[in-house]
């Protein structure tokens, strides 16, 4: 059987005093907590932030480096020309094979065979030079317009 202790017991008539937790700053945004409040009567502090919920950046830098850029870069970049459009279709559809194929062969995503067949891709040498290499045609001497 257990032994107890010697010492004498005595018993803590303190009053224990336990306090709710704060809420946290979550808790008080909270769509629910704050339309409890509102009905209830409660004082609710609302801040409109600078700029919330517009999509805007800020135009005066942007245009400012805009024409910093222009008047030292061209434009615009070159397109692929006609002639190479022309040139890889032909040739992908002579070997009968789809943009996503000629894609996968050349490691790059469809998207790319697309956009050179469509024109809106800028000349990639690398690029072109994977597609003469799986296509067997010439495409890097036409590049540009």
């Amino acid at each position: 059987m257990p032994s107890r202790s010697a010492g004498v017991i005595k018993q803590d008539w303190e009053p224990v005093v336990m306090h709710k937790a704060k809420p946290k700053s979550q808790d008080l945004r909270d769509p629910k907590v704050v339309n409890h409040a509102l009905r209830s009567g409660a004082p609710v502090q609302t801040i409109k932030k600078f700029d919330a919920g517009s999509n805007k950046k800020a135009t005066a830098p942007v245009v400012y480096a805009r024409k910093l850029e222009e008047e030292t870069e061209p434009a615009s970049l070159g397109r692929i020309s006609t002639e190479v459009r022309q040139a890889i279709q032909k040739a992908r559809l002579e070997k009968k094979m789809s943009q996503t194929e000629l894609a996968k062969l050349i490691n790059e995503q469809p998207k790319v065979v697309q956009e050179y067949e469509n024109g809106k891709a800028v000349p990639n040498q690398a690029i072109l030079a994977k597609m003469e290499r799986v296509l067997g045609v010439k495409l890097r001497g036409k590049t540009g317009k």
